[in-house]
C-alpha cells in the first residue's frame, strides 16, 4: 500500500509539472501532503514536514547567499578583466576565440547560475562573432559546455537539489567530483579547440581588435568598482578555498563573504539595496523551490514511501544490474535532462533510486555523485524544460533543434569523461 502510494505521489508530481498545470513550488508542497494524509495523522504529518524542511534549510540558505555574493561580484565588474583580456589575445583568429569563449563561460558561471552566464556571454561575444561571420551555433554551443561542466558546483541548483533530495553536505557530494569536474572542463577546452580549428579552416584569420567595455551600458559601467578589483578577486579566492575546505559550513561561508563584499564595494545604503533587490527575484525563486522539496521529501521519507518503493524496485531488478546502479545513473543522467526537470528529477526520482541502491549495498552518496555529472548539469543548457536554454538561443539567435543536434553529442561527452574519472578517483564507487 505504502508503495502504491508513494508510486502515485511522484507520478501525479511529474505529471503536474511536466503538464505545467501547477507550479513546481505548489506540486512540491501540496501533493505530498494529500497523499500524507492517507498514510498518516495530521500531528506526525506536521513533524515529518518541519523535520524535512529543516533538513534543507542550510542548502536552501547557502544558495541564497551564493546567489547574492557572485551576483554582487558580477555587477562590481570582477570578471570584466578576464573577458576584456581574452578578447585582445584572440584578436581575429577563430580558434583563440572559440577557446577564448569557453575560458569566459567558465569563469562568468561562477555564480552557478545560468541565466545570469548567458546574459553576460552571448551579448559581449555576439557582434565578435558576427563581424567575423563565426557560427553563431558554436558560440551557443561552446558556452552551453562550459556553464554544463561548471554547473556542479555546490551552489549550483543541481547539487544543491541532489543534497536536499538525499539529506546529505553539498560539500560531501562535490568535493570528491573535483578531478572530474577539471577533467570535465579540459574536454570543453579539447572541444573548443576542434571547433575552432573548422572555423579557423572555413574563415581563415582576420586582423580586427574588439572592445568589450564599449558594449556595457551606462547604468552598468556606473556600478563598476575598478579600483577594487584585486580585493575583490582576493575574498572571491578565500571564499572558493573556504568552501572547498569547509573551514565553515557553507552557508556561514557565503553569509560572511556577502556581507563583506557588499560594505566594501558598495558603503552607500542605498546601494547596498538595490545590489540585493536586483538579485532578489532569482534568489527567492530557487531558496523557495528548496524548502518546498523539504516538505515533499519529508513526508516521503517520514511516511516510509520512499523504502516501500525502493524495496518494490528490488524485487523487479536482476541483482547483477543492481550492483552497477551508479554507472547507470552517471550514464543515463545527460540523456535524461531532456526528459524531466531539475525538479522532477532529484525530488522525484533521485531519492527512489538512492534507496533502491541502498538495498544493494551501494552508499546513496554514490547515486548523487553520479546524477550530477549530467542531470541538468551538462544537459541543462540543451533540455527543452529548462528557461535558460531559451534565454541562450534566443540571444545567440539559434534554432533548439539546431542547437541540440551540434552540441548534444559533445555535452555528453562531457558527462562521459567526467564519469570515467569519478570511477577511477573513487568519488563513485560500484
Amino acid at each position: 500500500m505504502l508503495s502504491l502510494m508513494g508510486f502515485l505521489t511522484i507520478a501525479i508530481f511529474l505529471y503536474l509539472i511536466l503538464s505545467k498545470r501547477v507550479s513546481v513550488i505548489a506540486a512540491l508542497i501540496l501533493v505530498p501532503i494529500i497523499f500524507g494524509l492517507f498514510t498518516t495523522d495530521i500531528k506526525n504529518l506536521g513533524t515529518m514536514i518541519l523535520e524535512g524542511v529543516s533538513g534543507v534549510a542550510p542548502t536552501g540558505i547557502m544558495l541564497a547567499f551564493a546567489i547574492l555574493f557572485f551576483g554582487l561580484m558580477s555587477k562590481a565588474g570582477l570578471f570584466d578583466p578576464v573577458i576584456s583580456r581574452i578578447l585582445k589575445l584572440v584578436k581575429g583568429d577563430p580558434l583563440k576565440i572559440v577557446i577564448g569563449t569557453a575560458i569566459i563561460g567558465m569563469v562568468t558561471h561562477l555564480d552557478g547560475s545560468g541565466a545570469s552566464t548567458f546574459l553576460i556571454t552571448i551579448p559581449a561575444l555576439l557582434p565578435l562573432y558576427e563581424k567575423l561571420k563565426m557560427s553563431r551555433l558554436v558560440l551557443a554551443g561552446v558556452v552551453a559546455l562550459s556553464a554544463g561542466a561548471m554547473n556542479i558546483v555546490p551552489w549550483g541548483g543541481p547539487t544543491a537539489r541532489a543534497a536536499s533530495a538525499l539529506g546529505i553536505d553539498a560539500a560531501v557530494l562535490f568535493n570528491p567530483l573535483i578531478p572530474a569536474m577539471i577533467a570535465g572542463l579540459l574536454w570543453v577546452l579539447f572541444v573548443s579547440y576542434i571547433l575552432g580549428k573548422r572555423e579557423r579552416k572555413r574563415l581563415g584569420i582576420q586582423d580586427f581588435h574588439y572592445d568589450f567595455n564599449q558594449e556595457l551600458s551606462e547604468e552598468e559601467l556606473k556600478a563598476r568598482r575598478p579600483k577594487l578589483l584585486w580585493l575583490n578577486l582576493l575574498l572571491t579566492v578565500v571564499t572558493i578555498i573556504a568552501l572547498v575546505k569547509v573551514w565553515l559550513p557553507l552557508p556561514i561561508i557565503f553569509m560572511v563573504a556577502f556581507a563583506i563584499a557588499l560594505v566594501i564595494n558598495y558603503p552607500n545604503p542605498k546601494d547596498q539595496q538595490e545590489r540585493i533587490t536586483e538579485q532578489a527575484t532569482g534568489m527567492v525563486t530557487v531558496v523557495s523551490i528548496i524548502f518546498a522539496a523539504g516538505i515533499f521529501t519529508g513526508v516521503l521519507s517520514g511516511t516510509g514511501m520512499i523504502e516501500a518503493m525502493a524495496k518494490t524496485l528490488v524485487d523487479f531488478i536482476p541483482e547483477s544490474t543492481g550492483s552497477f546502479m551508479a554507472l547507470i545513473v552517471a550514464i543515463t543522467s545527460m540523456p535524461l535532462s531532456l526528459v524531466f526537470t531539475p525538479d522532477a528529477y532529484y525530488f522525484g526520482v533521485l531519492p527512489v533510486l538512492s534507496e533502491t541502491a541502498s538495498a544493494y549495498g551501494i552508499d546513496p552518496v554514490n547515486i548523487g555523485r553520479a546524477a550530477i555529472l549530467g542531470q541538468m548539469t551538462t544537459g541543462f543548457p540543451l533540455s527543452p524544460l529548462t528557461a535558460s536554454t531559451f534565454l541562450l538561443i534566443g540571444l545567440a539567435r539559434v534554432e533548439l533543434g539546431d542547437h541540440q543536434r551540434f552540441i548534444f553529442m559533445w555535452a555528453f561527452g562531457t558527462t562521459i569523461v567526467m564519469s570515467i574519472i569519478a570511477f577511477i578517483t573513487g568519488a563513485i564507487a560500484i
